[in-house]
């Protein structure tokens, strides 16, 4: 059994699979376990590079993050954003935001410490069988993106196929900003509406809990859409609407870009694929595109999966 991509998805999926006594393996093209809930380090302190914090109201999932909060990993940030738009800076009231003091990654490793996960391996193909770069393998699951999906599968998974292909996802440049001291008003995290440039700005420092002067910026996917080819190129348009934005007089002493060619899908129906070929897809294109939509996605995937393989073992 193979689960290819080590996100918050993929290792849901994998755990449940283990839990049921199924032998799985999670293949994981980067170097590190994270996926979208992905954290860099700079000079030893870790900033969230994908999603900005994440949300709870599905009491399964409660557990889990329960238990990332005793392990010191997550903390209940804020409950309180503001936003930017035609009628000035206004709070926004919601629901309460999670932070990770050591970066959004440090969670989806927590929950992949006891599973064998194997980094730096590129999947090349998926075809009927399922065979996964031409070696059998009882099912598949892929939990990535879509589009990235699609590039593995062989035509003839159909079904698989036509579930990828009907996913729609919009990009995003994330800009980690360190600046040379705290000047900007006190906020917490930022939505920016009716910009050409930014979409939502985080106070790390104030996320993290250590105050460092790090903001970091997500940029509009019409934004994002013109710097696919050359993201770092990005750079300096994106630290000057920052600065704009809260009248910041100098200028950031390090800024570093990161291209999400698929940072954020449509919202999706189901909670998960699977099909008679034994492949199946999860993530957060699922349901609504959150974190928990990742977890729930790949769990009830693993559960569905695991309740196939053992009944096919009779």
């Amino acid at each position: 059994m193979v689960v290819v991509g080590a996100g918050i998805a993929g290792v849901a999926c994998a755990a449940e699979l283990a839990r049921a006594g199924i032998p799985v393996e999670i293949r994981e093209r980067a170097r590190v376990t994270g996926g979208r809930m992905a954290s860099k380090r700079f000079e030893g302190r870790p900033a969230d590079l994908g999603a900005a914090w994440f949300t709870v109201d599905d009491p399964d999932f409660a557990a889990v993050v329960d238990r990332w909060r005793a392990a010191g990993l997550a903390r209940e940030w804020t409950d309180t954003l503001v936003s930017y738009g035609p009628r000035g800076r206004e709070e926004v009231a919601g629901p309460m935001r999670w932070a990770a003091p050591r970066g959004l990654r440090s969670l989806v490793e927590h929950l992949a410490a006891d599973l064998p996960v194997t980094h730096n391996r590129l999947v090349m193909t998926v075809e009927p069988g399922p065979r996964v770069d031409g070696r059998a393998a009882e099912a598949v699951v892929l939990a990535m993106p879509g589009p990235q999906a699609a590039l593995l599968l062989d035509p003839a998974l159909e079904a698989a196929t036509r579930a990828v292909a009907a996913q729609r996802w919009s990009p995003a440049l994330a800009a980690v900003l360190r600046f040379p001291a705290r000047r900007w008003p006190d906020f917490r995290g930022a939505f920016v509406n009716g910009h050409p440039v930014l979409s939502v700005v985080c106070d790390d420092g104030d996320r993290r809990g250590d105050r460092a002067p790090v903001l970091v910026a997500h940029t509009t996917p019409e934004f994002a859409t013109g710097h696919l080819l050359q993201p770092t190129a990005a750079g300096p348009a994106v630290e000057q609407a920052v600065r704009d934005l809260f009248g910041l007089p100098e200028p950031a002493e390090l800024t570093h870009v990161h291209r999400w060619t698929y940072a954020k899908p449509a919202a999706g129906g189901g909670a998960y694929h699977l099909d008679d070929d034994g492949i199946g897809v999860a993530g957060d294109a699922f349901g609504r595109p959150r974190v928990q939509g990742a977890w729930r996605s790949g769990r009830e995937l693993g559960r569905a999966l695991a309740a196939r393989l053992l009944a096919d073992r009779g």
